[in-house]
């Protein structure tokens, strides 16, 4: 049993609203972690077929701010399978319609379990790559996480 890369990508669109900002008009980290989650998530169901929970969140990276009124895209896809684990790359970037302007803002990586109707650990598909373009995003997500991870090892040295 496989499941493609393309089969997984999903792109979710948000506006931040002044609910989801903090006192600079900008948004929550914890509002963006939730748009993340959620299409993480999405983006493994449609890959497994099956529920998923969150299992981790690797090191996040918020790497510009993401102000009040501004368009939030938020893209996943599946580039690795373990036997019931599914990573995840997320990666969000913010626009400004009025401007016509994007630009990246935050990235991680997440592993999601698939369950059963019970609730436990079930099995999911291996992860295939057909085309160059799916290889080609599949080999960025895993020499990021490689490299994310060398310097997160550093700092802790």
């Amino acid at each position: 049993m496989t499941a493609t890369l393309a089969e997984s990508h999903t792109e979710m669109t948000e506006i931040v609203l002044p609910n989801d900002t903090n006192t600079y008009g900008r948004a929550l980290g914890g509002a963006v972690l939730h748009w993340m989650d959620v299409c993480g998530a999405i983006a493994a169901m449609r890959f497994a077929n099956e529920k998923v929970v969150t299992a981790s969140m690797e090191h996040v990276d918020f790497k510009s701010p993401i102000d009040l009124g501004e368009v939030v895209v938020v893209e996943a896809y599946v580039y690795g399978t373990g036997s019931t684990s599914i990573e995840v790359n997320v990666e969000v970037r913010a626009e400004n319609p009025q401007a016509d302007t994007e630009r990246d803002t935050t990235s991680s990586f997440f592993t999601f379990v698939a369950v059963d109707e019970d609730g436990a650990p079930t099995s999911v598909p291996d992860l295939n790559c057909p085309t160059e373009a799916e290889r080609r995003l599949r080999d960025v997500a895993l020499d990021d996480r490689e490299t994310q991870l060398a310097r997160l090892v550093e700092r802790m040295e």
